[in-house]
């Protein structure tokens, strides 16, 4: 199966795919790398491990960004995409013709801390504000939504008092390290099956 991975940052739940790659955990090829973000470290772990790379620099393009988007993805073609930590939310036109084929992962327990604005290290900070006792990860299929998409897996973590920001992102980053990988080989293999909002892992 080729898979397509989109990433704006570090990229390290991108290399955790391909250490399970690597490693025979999942069996899957990348085709392709696409970062919506000029110099973000994923484009050089595309780099190191022979992964074509594709940069659409939404900053720069402005207007055109979803056109080019559309067009990279279409030319690569691939079975499955992946959100890696990719921070825009994708158009309904790719999120269409890839129905129940894009998976997300994202840093809090869906519905919490999700939607327009909750990325990254803000969601962490809500997590403090707020007060929760447990937060994690989640991966889910997407929709046209933000963060709305069925729900694959979750993995739950403890917020302790003396927790910030910082401890509980690396708290949740080890759990999507191991989490994503985890999801991406289910799909590979068709073990998912999606009824409405529910997903059923075969």
């Amino acid at each position: 199966m080729r898979l397509l991975v989109m990433a704006s940052g570090n990229g390290t739940d991108f290399q955790s795919i391909i250490d399970g790659i690597k490693r025979g955990y999942i069996n899957a090829e990348i085709a392709a790398l696409i970062s919506d973000k000029e110099g973000a470290y994923a484009l050089k772990r595309a780099a190191d491990n022979n992964i074509p790379s594709i940069c659409i620099p939404k900053k720069k393009l402005k207007g055109s960004f979803y056109k080019e988007l559309t067009k990279a993805v279409g030319e690569i073609n691939p079975d499955g995409i992946i959100l890696a930590g990719f921070i825009t939310i994708l158009n309904e036109e790719i999120v269409n013709k890839y129905q129940n084929k894009i998976i997300n992962i994202h840093p809090s327990l869906i519905p919490s801390f999700c939607g327009k604005g909750y990325y990254g290290m803000n969601v962490h900070k809500a997590v403090i504000e707020y007060g929760v006792k447990y937060t994690g990860c989640t991966v889910h299929f997407v929709d046209t939504g933000a963060d709305t998409g069925p729900i694959i897996l979750q993995e739950v973590v403890k917020v302790e008092d003396d927790d910030t920001p910082e401890t509980i992102s690396n708290k949740v980053l080890k759990l999507e390290h191991k989490l994503l990988p985890y999801a991406v080989k289910l799909f590979v293999e068709g073990r998912l099956k999606v009824e409405g909002r529910k997903v059923y892992i075969k």
